[in-house]
């Protein structure tokens, strides 16, 4: 009978003598795994007993909502126990809330794939039932399939490496396990991410350029589209470059939550500050689904005038942030 704190996932627990490497930098951490690893841990009675109640109710409705779930697996702010409740901060003149996020990996037999949102939202929906949703703390939930997982564990991906070393194992059905990671080295991390930047950026700059095409013959809605989409691949960029890990979620928002963790430079893109400036973000986000289904979908030409330069400065802080990530790559694998 599964519970919620089950066995841990590997056999061989870490030698306290093994060599690591920690890469430590704004917002990360890499370490560089040799042949034993860490059991994950299977434990939250580091966090507040609300905390920990909050957790059991999300483990309940995940498995509740997803009947072929087989691990539940806490990774990030939480799971480091450097989580933020509610900061209140003015960056770059320009005057912010932040909390942090529940970040949660469930793992299935197979991707729930186009599930996968509606999922989602019924579980965060459940869980804010009747609670405040502004200043609650978010589930932010995550799905892979088991063996994409132990594919890229295999595989050494950083984010899936970190979440084994950082993370902490919530439900475990015991019908698999997860593999040990090979040795990565930094020329190889400047490859991948160097490959996710030309390849993620290039697109994020085809959406700008359709964007002014479109601007150009007067196509405001559709405008509207391509510049969620060119913010969107920007964003994905700097996760990419910084993790090594693609989010496939198309909110804004929670992109933006992301990268705040590499660089708080974002909060000049969009300050959200007034209401001009929360109706120009709100107007954006919408405009992934609303401008090619919602023929009321109203965005004129003052709108587009006020988001491109804010896309175009995201364009600028997205080349410039991820150029020095790369290049530091690059001078790690030199050492």
């Amino acid at each position: 009978m599964p519970s919620l704190y089950n066995k841990t996932c590997f056999k061989e627990p870490l030698n306290k003598d093994t060599n690591k490497n920690q890469f430590t930098a704004p917002g990360m951490y890499f370490w560089k795994f040799l042949a034993n690893f860490v059991s994950m841990k299977n434990s939250i009675d580091f966090l507040p007993e609300r905390k920990q109640r909050d957790l059991h109710e999300l483990v309940r409705l995940i498995r509740d909502e997803v009947k072929d779930v087989v691990m539940v697996i806490l990774y990030g702010s939480y799971a480091k126990n450097t989580y933020v409740e509610c900061d209140e901060r003015r960056d770059f003149g320009v005057k912010t809330f932040y909390i942090s996020d529940y970040d949660l990996l469930v793992v299935t037999k197979r991707r729930l794939g186009e599930r996968e949102s509606t999922i989602n939202t019924r579980i965060k929906d459940r869980f804010l039932c009747g609670k405040d949703a502004e200043f609650n703390t978010r589930p932010q939930i995550i799905n892979e399939s088991i063996s994409k997982l132990n594919n890229a564990i295999s595989e050494c991906w950083y984010f899936y490496v970190d979440i084994l070393e950082q993370g902490v194992m919530l439900y475990d059905s015991g019908e698999y396990e997860l593999v040990t990671p090979r040795d990565l080295n930094y020329s190889e991390i400047k490859e991948m991410a160097q490959k996710y930047f030309d390849n993620k950026f290039g697109t994020a700059e085809d959406f700008s350029i359709a964007a002014r095409a479109l601007y150009e013959k007067g196509r405001y809605q559709r405008c509207a589209f391509q510049l969620h989409q060119a913010a969107e691949s920007y964003l994905k960029t700097i996760r990419l470059v910084y993790s090594l890990y693609g989010h496939k979620e198309h909110d804004l928002e929670f992109l933006l939550g992301k990268c705040k963790l590499h660089t708080l430079e974002l909060a000049k893109v969009f300050p959200r500050d007034t209401e001009e400036e929360e109706r120009l973000f709100e107007l954006l986000k919408r405009a992934y689904v609303e401008a090619r289904y919602n023929d009321d979908f109203i965005v004129t030409k003052s709108d587009i005038d006020a988001l491109t330069p804010k896309v175009e400065q995201l364009r600028d802080i997205t080349k410039k942030i991820c150029t020095e990530r790369i290049a530091e790559y690059d001078r790690l694998s030199r050492k």
